[in-house]
C-alpha cells in the first residue's frame, strides 16, 4: 500500500498543474484583447485625438517604464504578504479600471484638459500595474514548473499573440470606418467588457506557497542582486540597449500616422505582420533555448533589432509599404526573442529565494533607461520638425541603428557571454 501512494499522488499533482496552466492561459485572453486595443497604434491614435503633441506622446509612452522603480519596494513588501493572489487581484483590478477609465475623459473633462487628465489616469494605472507585475511574475514562476517553462510560455505567447493580431486588425477596421470619437468609443466598450472578464479570471488563480528571502530588511535584500556582478552587468547593458531602442521604436506609430499619413487599417496590417513573425519566432527561440543559454541567445537578438531600425533608411530608394513591412517583420523576430529570453533570464538565471528582488532590480534599471528613450525621442522630433522630412521619417532610426550595432559588437559580446 505504501509503495502505491506516490503513484496515486503523481497524476493528481499533474492534473492540478495542468488546471493552473489552463487558468493562466485563459486569463491572458481578455488581457491581450484590452491591452491591444489600449496600446500601440491605438494609444498613439487616441492621444492624437485628445490633442497630444509628440513630446507629450513620448512622455506617456515613457511613464510605464519609469514607474517600474516601485517594484523594488514591492519586492520587499511581498515578503510580508500572507496571500500573493489576493494582493495581486487588488492591484490588477485598480490598474485595469483606471486604464479603462481613460475612455471616459471626453465625457468628463473640458477639451483643454483631455491630455492632462489622460496622463494622470494613465500614470496612476501603471503605478498599480508595476506592483501587480512583480506579483504576477513571482506567482507565475511558481505556477509553471521549471521543466516546462520554456515550452509553456512559447505556446502561451504564440496563442495570445495570434489573438492579438486579429484584435489589432479588427480595431484598425473599426477606426477607419468610424473615425474620431465614435470609433474610440466602440473600442472602449469592448475594452470594458474584457477588463471585467480579466479581473474575474484572476479570482481563479491558485495561491501558491511562497519561498521567502533569507533577508528581512530592505537594504540587505536590495544588495543581493547588486552584488551579483554577472547579473548586474547584463542588466545595465540591456538597459542601455533598451534606451537606444526606445528613442525611436515607440514613436513608429506617430511617424506613420502623422508624417507618412498611413491609415489605421494599413498600420494594423503592418503590426499584424510584426506579431505573426514574432509568434513564429517564439517557437524557434524556444527550441534554441533548449541548446543555448539565455545570455547567448539574448545577444543574438540585439543585431536583429538593430537591423530593423536600419531598414527604415531604405525608404529613400524602395517602395514605402515594402520597407515598412520588412522593418516590422525583422523587429518582430528580434523583439519576440528578446522579450521571451529576458523573461527566462529573470526567472531562470536567478536564485529562487531572491527572485522577486532580482526581477524588481531588472525592471527598475531597464525601466529608467527605457523611460528616457521615448521622452528624449519625442522631444527630438519636436526639435527637428523644421528639418528636411527624411530626417524626421528615418534619419533618427539610422543613427540609432548604427549605435545599437556598435554597442552590441563592443560591449554585448563581452557582457552576455556564458558564465
Amino acid at each position: 500500500m505504501i509503495s502505491l501512494r506516490p503513484r496515486q499522488q503523481y497524476p493528481r499533482k499533474r492534473s492540478v498543474q495542468r488546471k493552473n496552466l489552463r487558468i493562466a492561459t485563459m486569463e491572458g485572453v481578455p488581457a491581450v484583447m484590452f491591452q491591444t486595443l489600449l496600446g500601440g497604434q491605438f494609444l498613439t491614435g487616441f492621444l492624437l485625438y485628445l490633442g497630444a503633441s509628440s513630446s507629450e506622446l513620448g512622455f506617456v509612452l515613457a511613464i510605464t517604464t519609469f514607474v517600474n522603480i516601485a517594484q523594488l519596494f514591492a519586492a520587499f513588501l511581498i515578503q510580508r504578504l500572507k496571500s500573493r493572489k489576493w494582493t495581486l487581484v487588488w492591484f490588477v483590478a485598480c490598474h485595469r479600471i483606471l486604464w479603462g477609465a481613460t475612455g471616459l475623459i471626453p465625457f468628463l473633462f473640458p477639451k483643454p484638459y483631455w491630455v492632462a487628465a489622460f496622463i494622470v489616469l494613465y500614470t496612476l494605472a501603471f503605478m498599480f500595474n508595476t506592483v501587480g507585475g512583480i506579483l504576477w511574475n513571482s506567482l507565475i514562476s511558481d505556477i509553471v514548473p521549471a521543466r516546462v517553462r520554456g515550452r509553456y510560455f512559447g505556446i502561451r505567447n504564440t496563442m495570445l499573440n495570434a489573438l492579438g493580431t486579429l484584435v489589432m486588425y479588427a480595431g484598425g477596421i473599426i477606426l477607419d470606418h468610424e473615425p474620431g470619437g465614435k470609433g474610440f468609443l466602440i473600442l472602449y466598450i469592448i475594452v470594458w467588457i474584457c477588463i471585467a472578464a480579466n479581473i474575474a479570471m484572476f479570482f481563479m488563480y491558485p495561491d501558491m506557497p511562497f519561498e521567502r528571502s533569507s533577508e528581512s530588511k530592505f537594504v540587505p535584500m536590495m544588495k543581493k542582486p547588486l552584488k551579483d556582478s554577472a547579473f548586474l552587468k547584463a542588466t545595465l547593458f540591456l538597459g542601455g540597449f533598451l534606451f537606444l531602442q526606445n528613442l525611436v521604436v515607440p514613436l513608429y506609430s506617430y511617424v506613420m500616422l502623422q508624417l507618412l499619413h498611413i491609415n489605421y487599417q494599413t498600420l494594423s496590417l503592418l503590426n499584424v505582420a510584426q506579431t505573426v513573425f514574432m509568434m513564429g519566432s517564439f517557437y524557434i527561440w524556444g527550441n534554441l533555448n533548449a541548446r543555448y543559454s539565455n545570455r547567448r541567445l539574448l545577444f543574438w537578438t540585439l543585431p536583429i533589432i538593430a537591423l530593423s531600425c536600419l531598414m527604415w533608411g531604405l525608404l529613400s530608394v524602395l517602395p514605402m509599404f515594402l520597407v515598412l513591412a520588412l522593418a516590422h517583420v525583422i523587429f518582430g523576430i528580434g523583439v519576440g526573442g528578446f522579450n521571451q529570453l529576458a523573461f527566462n533570464f529573470m526567472i531562470g538565471d536567478t536564485p529562487k529565494r531572491e527572485r522577486p528582488m532580482y526581477m524588481a532590480m531588472y525592471a527598475a534599471i531597464t525601466g529608467v533607461a527605457a523611460f528616457f528613450g521615448p521622452l528624449i525621442g519625442g522631444s527630438a522630433h519636436e526639435l527637428i520638425q523644421h528639418w528636411p522630412v527624411w530626417t524626421q521619417v528615418y534619419g533618427m532610426q539610422l543613427v540609432v541603428g548604427v549605435a545599437m550595432i556598435v554597442v552590441t559588437v563592443t560591449m554585448g559580446r563581452r557582457i552576455l557571454r556564458d558564465s
